[in-house]
């Protein structure tokens, strides 16, 4: 009877002859070997030095927290959630895990991976915005509906995309956490990207605080420094292109004119002396 209490208390999965999971909501003690990552997987950069360390804690302590997978085959998993969980026990050694089994489809699949990928306590404000993304346009859902996946309201859904409306360089920083969202939101008060640009390199050399950028740009904003742009000329695609790849190169807008001879000229504006070193410095002047 003692034996038969022991077995009662311990979580089982049961498989039946198809391989169908009869209990997916028990943890199961899975082969490393077996499981694949996920290809839906937002998250790319790992902190090698981190894994390291959680490697070390779970050579000591084993791996408190559980994986979570989906069956495949007889023998067969894929990685849903805890892929760091999963490169740290194979750097300690280990040749099985802990892991909850689900049963997901590839939409599931993304959208769970996603949603654990927003949920981190670490992510920084651009790896949000491009989650918030991705669910949007691969998981086909609105705002409203993105907002009750994460638990979060429409306005917060929208002020992490608009980030994304930023220059690249503008979104560098925001990862690098050289500035934060609120410096962001105070940048895209700006209507021409060159000038928030500037505004970034002024905030980030000058150690601004969010309530200081806000009034430099209020300030550029009253003056009529930020009067947006004049409508240019509709541009072929091929110019359209030339143009972005430039602007991405220089990290400032660039205007290509070309006429129907295939003459033209390349107009790189620069918005203070620091600003034409920087651009002069990426020419190898």
């Amino acid at each position: 009877m003692l034996n038969d209490s022991e077995n009662v208390n311990q979580p089982k999965t049961s498989v039946s002859s198809q391989g169908e999971i009869a209990n997916p909501g028990s943890i199961s003690d899975i082969k490393l070997a077996e499981i694949e990552t996920n290809p839906f997987q937002p998250r790319t950069d790992f902190d090698e030095q981190a894994l390291a360390e959680l490697a070390d804690s779970i050579k000591l302590q084993g791996l408190i927290q559980p994986i979570t997978v989906r069956r495949l085959g007889p023998h067969n998993y894929q990685l849903i959630s805890g892929e760091r969980r999963f490169r740290a026990s194979k750097l300690a050694g280990l040749n099985h895990i802990p892991a909850y089994v689900r049963s997901a489809n590839d939409q599931q699949m993304l959208e769970m991976a996603l949603i654990e990928n927003i949920q981190r306590e670490n992510l920084n404000a651009m790896e949000v915005a491009l989650s918030f993304q991705r669910m949007i346009e691969e998981c086909h859902l609105k705002q409203e509906e993105l907002g009750d996946r994460v638990s979060k309201n429409r306005s917060t859904v929208t002020n992490y995309l608009r980030l994304l409306r930023l220059p690249p360089v503008v979104q560098a920083a925001i990862r690098d956490e050289q500035i934060s969202m609120g410096h962001a939101k105070a940048l895209l008060s700006v209507d021409d990207p060159a000038k928030q640009i500037f505004y970034l390199q002024h905030i980030i050399k000058q150690g601004l605080s969010v309530r200081m950028a806000e009034e430099l740009v209020r300030n550029a904003v009253h003056t009529g420094d930020n009067k947006p742009a004049k409508r240019s000329e509709p541009v072929s695609f091929q110019v359209q292109k030339i143009q972005d790849d430039l602007a991405s190169k220089f990290s400032t807008r660039v205007k290509l004119k070309v006429d129907s001879r295939g003459k033209g000229t390349i107009e790189i504006p620069f918005l203070s002396q620091d600003d034409l070193g920087r651009i002069l410095e990426i020419m190898e002047w």
